[in-house]
């Protein structure tokens, strides 16, 4: 009871305060107009005889009423001043034009001597002239006082600016909260870039201070912006920077291309200044919100525009659907939920054997969406088929997007058997229960370490591949594929987690070895792949995105370490490792880029791959089953060369003439 008394006298305390501004500001402006009218009226008649009291008090009450009447109805008084846009000013000029067409009007009901048309506009107009003037002052004063003395009332700032004088505290507090604001210098001075520095501006409580505008258009520089100058893009070299005492630099370019981009990046890292950029974040959430000032996206390390998939009749497939996606609490099935949450299904169901993931994209969702989206969550492991069929006569899911895997490469070098229990037979469970469902279509969710594989993880994928695509031959109603793509940035499993946290804790940052290259690309591109796969496919058909230019690992790194404020091998030493198990110093996509096809999406593939029959998969199962059997890692790993014919030892490609051959030819 005590906390609701609390919070009604602090509401009704809230609306009194308003009630008192707006009354304050009501009478300022009659006030205002009364001085005004005898300004106009009573020192400056229009004939030599005086005007009657009762003649002036009428033709105060009439402008008073019509003034007032007219800026209520515009909701000028229902405008916060200090934050008066130009929007709000036409609101003023517009009300105050009502409310001279009105008073004139009125002067043929309610006849008054010497009420004529031209003194009625020159009323209106001074009147009108004055209440601009004394709101863009107020407006102006309360904007240097919070620059000047945020901590402190609007009275007191202009007291001291005044008289000169000031308290030893005040002093101190000041410059600590003006001292701890971060110096940044804007580039671009466009739409984006000046809201940027108004807000700032406006906000006292803001971590960031703007100092200048950096731009190449011409017709800007030399010009003030909010009283911030506008510098030209090739004099904003350090020595210009540290005149203003910039801190850090932000990007605020929402068009450029990211040739552009990487360009300027590229420019001012020799500044030695953190670099930001005032955008959208690029990894997609359920929903995007506002821009916001932020670090650089891991995507936008690789400097290129992210690919989209989406399209209109992707999205009506998957409308209404029933949609399982196994592994659905990771990273690459947790985005595939919110891409899926975007097309409206009917049910969205969760499946994951790790209820903290699983939890938190339920939650996010259910933020997102409220009761729009119907969110299943189900705890349960693909190797427990009992569970997993339970799920399957609880839902009849039409769709299953088959994300749950072990994808650490050298945590499944040591735990072989476990790679190929959940790798392998938890997918075979999924696969052999979709068929048994009824379930429209199965996509799996593969990798380029399946390619070739030279570690356990990517071996088993190459069977979960074989597995999937051998079901096309059963003749049942569900219809396979698989998906495979390459390194996806900021995946558990990805070397970027890792930098970022050896760079907090202030190096080393730790490669394998600085000749590696990968192939990457980012988590909400990686979710439309499949997506946009699993509804091209009709079935057997193993789909491979263009990846695009392979990017060295050593080179992310060093990115890295500059977008964080720290000069590589200076502030922050990169050293080798050597590989790890199973590691390999390039990936491939393909196995037989001869046998490739192209899709509707330029920028998706098909690779026919051979479809092995229901005899030939029992037999490389069974030959996995035995050697589980034995529980032993060595024997299963023996098992998995013998059942996928591509699978080689690590050191018999990273010390071929191929691979060297093949990293000094890559494109990077």
């Amino acid at each position: 009871m005590k906390t609701q008394s609390c919070g009604k006298t602090q509401s009704s305390g809230r609306r009194t305060s308003r009630k008192h501004r707006h009354l304050s500001l009501v009478v300022y402006d009659l006030v205002v107009l009364v001085l005004v009218d005898i300004l106009l009226l009573g020192i400056n008649p229009s004939s030599p005889e005086p005007m009657g009291i009762w003649t002036l008090v009428t033709h105060f009450l009439m402008s008073g009423f019509c003034v007032y009447l007219c800026r209520s109805v515009g909701g000028v008084y229902k405008q916060i001043w200090r934050y008066g846009s130009p929007v709000a000013y036409m609101h003023l000029i517009g009300s105050d034009f009502v409310a001279g067409v009105l008073y004139y009007l009125l002067g043929y009901i309610v006849p008054v001597d010497r009420i004529l048309f031209i003194r009625t506009a020159s009323i209106i107009a001074v009147n009108l002239l004055v209440a601009i003037s004394m709101r863009l002052a107020y407006q102006y004063i309360y904007e240097y006082a919070n620059k000047q003395a945020t901590h402190k009332g609007l009275f007191w700032t202009l007291v001291k600016k005044l008289t000169g004088l000031s308290f030893e505290n005040d002093k101190t507090e000041a410059s600590t909260k003006i001292g701890a604001k971060i110096r940044i210098a804007i580039v671009g001075a466009g739409q984006v870039g000046v809201m940027l520095a108004e807000e700032l501006l406006k906000n006292p409580n803001a971590a960031y201070v703007p100092c200048c505008f950096i731009d190449i258009d011409r017709s800007k520089v030399g010009r003030l912006i909010f009283d911030l100058p506008v510098i030209w893009e090739a004099s904003a070299s350090l020595k210009a920077l540290e005149k203003y005492s910039v801190q850090e630099i932000v990007f605020a370019l929402p068009n450029s291309t990211p040739e552009e981009i990487q360009a300027l990046y590229l420019l001012y890292e020799k500044t030695g200044c953190k670099i930001k950029v005032y955008d959208f974040p690029i990894i997609q959430t359920a929903e995007k919100g506002k821009r916001q000032m932020r670090e650089f996206d891991i995507e936008e390390l690789l400097f290129r525009k992210p690919v989209r998939f989406e399209d209109e009749t992707m999205n009506a497939y998957y409308k209404n659907k029933i949609v399982l996606i196994t592994g659905g609490g990771g990273s690459i099935g947790s985005e595939l939920c919110r891409q899926v949450a975007k097309m409206q299904p009917k049910t969205l169901i969760i499946l994951d054997v790790c209820e903290n993931g699983a939890y938190d994209i339920q939650q996010e969702l259910r933020f997102a969406y409220g009761d729009s989206l119907d969110v299943r969550v189900e705890i349960v492991s693909v190797c427990d088929r009992i569970g997993i069929e339970k799920v399957m006569d609880l839902y009849h899911p039409h769709i299953i997007l088959h994300a749950a895997a072990h994808k650490h490469v050298p945590l499944m070098e040591h735990n072989c058997c476990e790679a190929v229990k959940n790798n392998v037979f938890g997918t075979l469970n999924v696969v052999e229960l979709a068929e048994k469902y009824g379930v429209e279509r199965f996509i799996m969710v593969s990798t380029d370490k399946a390619v070739n594989p030279t570690n356990v993880m990517g071996a088993t994928k190459r069977v979960c591949e074989m597995i999937v695509l051998s079901h096309t031959r059963s003749g049942s109603v569900t219809s396979f594929s698989a998906t495979r793509f390459g390194n996806v940035l900021g995946s558990a499993a990805s070397v970027v987690p890792l930098f970022k946290k050896q760079i907090k804790s202030g190096g080393p940052v730790t490669i394998t070895d600085k000749r590696i290259i990968r192939y990457f690309m980012s988590i909400s591109e990686a979710s439309q792949l499949v997506l946009q796969s699993g509804y091209m496919a009709k079935n057997g058909e193993l789909f491979v995105l263009d990846m695009g230019k392979s990017v060295k690992i050593l080179e992310l790194a060093e990115n890295m370490i500059r977008l964080s404020g720290f000069e590589p091998y200076r502030d922050i030493d990169i050293i080798e490792t050597g590989l790890r198990p199973g590691e390999k110093l390039y990936e491939e996509l393909l196995i037989r880029s001869d046998k490739l096809e192209k899709t509707d999406n330029g920028m998706i593939f098909v690779e026919r791959d051979e479809i092995l029959s229901e005899e030939e998969i029992n037999q490389k199962l069974h030959i996995l089953r035995a050697a589980l059997d034995t529980a032993n890692d060595e024997i299963v790993k023996d098992a998995l060369m013998r059942v996928v014919p591509t699978f080689r030892r690590p050191d018999d490609i990273n010390n071929s003439e191929d691979t060297e051959e093949i990293l000094q030819v890559q494109p990077v």
